[in-house]
């Protein structure tokens, strides 16, 4: 089925390079077409960050490239031979140019149409050149396989072999192939599945996510890399719960971060009950994106993405901590300790990065009850130091955190939280005004404290600091470096003698 859209496409900002691309391809007799992602973008009106080419029968994507890039003032194409395709960079002309292509540069990748086949052991399949049914047939879900012409006369003219444009109407996600056939070729489109469902606001079909449960096993054989790199893109999405809730129901998300799916569940004892904390840490990331400003369609800002995950597991510590005391209740102490110790064992099996980024997710884990026991009005100005210390640069990403936390379906009581947390940051507002310790560093540093005492490196260096340290937070001594000097040179002798 074709159907021209030619007003859609023509009116894009890029026209003029759909066109010449077109021209191009009409010169050298190719037969090319812009497919997948950027056709059910661009008829959705959402920003456009690469084009992908097809070309069919005689004359390769990387010929056709070639030949693009000599048009385009000479750009230059970065060419892939292992898997046949070329890449094409082009600079964004304008602000509004660049505001379009998302970010940054338009890309153009160029690929013959080409046949798949599957071993049931790998994602990796046999390629074969094929038509432009066989190219559309293997995509992963109807609204990604579609097609339009790019000839310059003809720019928009669409092709739908499998009902893609209705399900964009409909914002459903179904496959081309019995969805069966789909995820046993490539288990990563369930994965996928959930992703275009939070990118997009779709809903998965109701086969396809009956396909995706008998299927979930198959998850398995999928590269952590891969499946993490999807997940990325479900949790920086406008509506992470949504792709989550999906893969959840799949019984995927088990196999990928089951730490997270341990949390689901109530269990009531003498009639008291606790709260499901699978659903409570979905709405606690939902109220996280709110106050970020961030449920939108656009990308989540990258400065959020590790913020986003501590949001994510910050109650993971609660099943290894659950008690129950009869006439107390539940309870889920030290779970705040117990999950950030939890969190290197996870990264390090998604292949997440072990550096700063992991030590703030461990951190913001760590610390994001303890502004709750500051809320009492006789706080001591110490406690209140001393989380001002360890919070240090990443206190205002605790606060959000720790307000993305109230998940009370009481209005008053939501309110009630909130008023108490703005007090507490009243407090952090008094106490860094008398003692500047927001990104706290001692007055007298190792050096200086071997210099002065003659002390080689060693324990007894350290001991001096700490002690400075804990003086000044606990409010002993003021933070300024005659008061440390001086706190210092009395302490010296009990340090030394221990």
């Amino acid at each position: 089925m074709s159907a021209p859209l030619r007003p859609v496409f023509e009116n894009l900002p890029l026209a003029p390079v759909l066109k010449a691309v077109g021209r191009v391809a009409q010169g050298a007799g190719i037969d090319a077409w812009a497919v997948g992602g950027f056709v059910r973008d661009a008829l959705l009106g959402r920003h456009v960050t690469d084009v992908d080419f097809l070309t069919v029968g005689e004359g390769s994507g990387i010929e056709l490239a070639r030949r693009v890039a000599a048009e385009l003032d000479g750009q230059t194409v970065h060419v892939y031979k292992t898997f046949g395709t070329a890449a094409i960079r082009l600079p964004a002309q304008s602000d509004s140019d660049r505001g379009h292509a998302g970010r940054g540069d338009l890309v153009l990748e160029f690929v013959a149409a080409r046949r798949e086949s599957y071993n049931r052991n790998s994602r990796k399949p046999d390629v074969t050149p094929g038509t432009l049914e066989d190219d559309l047939r293997r995509r992963d879900f109807t609204v990604n396989a579609l097609a339009i012409r790019i000839g310059p006369e003809n720019l928009g003219e669409l092709v739908d072999l499998f009902g893609g444009a209705a399900d964009l109407n409909a914002g459903l996600l179904r496959t081309p192939l019995a969805p069966g056939i789909t995820f046993d070729d490539d288990p990563l489109r369930m994965v996928r599945a959930a992703r275009f469902a939070s990118q997009l606001g779709f809903d998965v079909h109701e086969d396809t996510l009956a396909a995706m449960k008998r299927y979930a096993e198959r998850i398995d054989i999928v590269s952590a890399e891969r499946t993490t790199t999807e997940l990325q893109k479900i949790i920086c999405s406008p509506r992470p719960s949504t792709g989550l809730e999906i893969l959840f129901d799949a019984q995927i998300l088990h196999r990928i971060l089951p730490e997270l799916t341990d949390l689901q569940g109530v269990e009531t004892v003498d009639g008291v009950r606790h709260k499901d904390n699978f659903y409570h840490t979905l709405q606690v990331v939902g109220n996280l994106i709110d106050a970020l400003g961030e449920g939108t369609a656009a990308p989540a800002n990258p400065d959020s993405e590790w913020l986003r995950w501590a949001a994510l597991l910050h109650d993971i510590g609660k099943p290894a901590t659950k008690r129950f005391t009869p006439g107390a209740g539940w309870s889920f102490h030290s779970h705040e300790e117990r999950g950030a110790r939890m969190v290197s064992k996870v990264f390090k099996r998604l292949r997440l990065p072990a550096d700063e980024r992991m030590k703030f997710v461990q951190k913001l884990i760590r610390l994001h009850h303890r502004p709750v026991s500051l809320v009492d009005d006789d706080v001591t100005d110490s406690a209140v130091r001393r989380l001002l210390f360890d919070a240090g640069e990443d206190l205002d990403d605790l606060m959000t955190l720790v307000r993305a936390d109230i998940t009370s379906k009481n209005p008053r009581r939501v309110r009630r939280y909130l008023r108490a947390f703005d007090a507490v940051e009243e407090k952090f507002r008094e106490v860094e005004e008398k003692d500047h310790l927001r990104n706290f560093q001692p007055p007298i540093d190792g050096l200086e404290i071997m210099e002065t005492l003659g002390l080689k490196p060693g324990r007894a260096v350290g001991d001096i600091k700490k002690a400075i340290r804990e003086a000044i937070l606990d409010g002993i001594i003021p933070n300024d470096y005659a008061a440390a000097r001086d706190y210092m040179m009395r302490i010296k002798d009990d340090v030394l003698a221990r």
